[in-house]
């Protein structure tokens, strides 16, 4: 696991590179009797896409050539000193960023066809994570790894799918507000599944089997939060 933390950051820019350019292509599309910026499903795999691009920005190299450089910030954010000595485990890191992607990413894609809440619950992630980089950054003024493509990247795909969930899968503003309660519910359960492994209160093994979980309470919250018309099929 501990040279993986190292390896996946780079294996999820190959990926991207893969899906950027069948993002080009009629292949991630579900809708083609609409443009594909109102198609949840091609936006779902866009998510993915930047959201991969995302990761190497933090956890790969970041804007200003540091490798590696967001858990270094993040320590410093918590208090832990130097990242050589911090008690951020690798494995948390890797575990919260292949499950939240990797696995919650490609799962909301394939299903928003049909359902398209379930597509629209991946951007729960990618829009509550603009917090963590924009408000830093307006703060101090600088630069903090992600910072450039949750602006570039999350903030306009967010904003687009928000409005095909309203105007194309008429799920309604209920379903927008959901999906931020979600983003907003899934960071505080992983900061506070962190802290409360810092101070001993759980394991290794809990802290990683609740970022597993994480994401899928995520789309629950969207699910029931968005009401009865978002678990109807969804005819093209």
């Amino acid at each position: 696991m501990f040279a993986f933390a190292f390896v996946w950051p780079w294996i999820g820019l190959g990926a991207a590179g893969l899906l950027l350019i069948l993002l080009t292509t009629n292949v991630l599309r579900s809708d083609r009797s609409v443009t594909r910026w109102r198609d949840m499903t091609w936006l779902t795999w866009a998510a993915t896409c930047a959201y991969l691009v995302h990761q190497f920005e933090e956890h790969g190299i970041d804007a200003l050539g540091t490798a590696y450089a967001f858990r270094g910030t993040m320590c410093a954010q918590l208090g832990l000193g130097d990242p050589k000595t911090c008690t951020v485990p690798y494995s948390f890191i890797t575990v919260v960023n292949v499950c939240l992607v990797w696995v919650a990413g490609p799962l909301s894609a394939l299903l928003a066809a049909r359902w398209p809440v379930i597509g629209l619950s991946l951007f729960a992630v990618p829009f509550a994570n603009l917090v963590p980089h924009v408000v830093p950054a307006v703060m101090t003024g600088e630069y903090n790894p992600g910072l450039v493509t949750a602006l570039v990247l999350f903030l306009p795909l967010s904003l687009i799918a928000f409005a095909a969930a309203m105007t194309r899968y008429h799920l309604g503003f209920r379903a927008v507000l959901a999906t931020i309660v979600a983003g907003v519910a899934l960071h505080a359960i992983m900061v506070g599944s962190l802290l409360g492994y810092l101070r001993g209160s759980i394991g290794l093994d809990a802290l990683l089997a609740i970022q597993i979980v994480n994401p899928f309470l995520s789309a629950a919250i969207v699910v029931l939060g968005a009401g009865r018309r978002s678990v109807r099929r969804f005819a093209t």
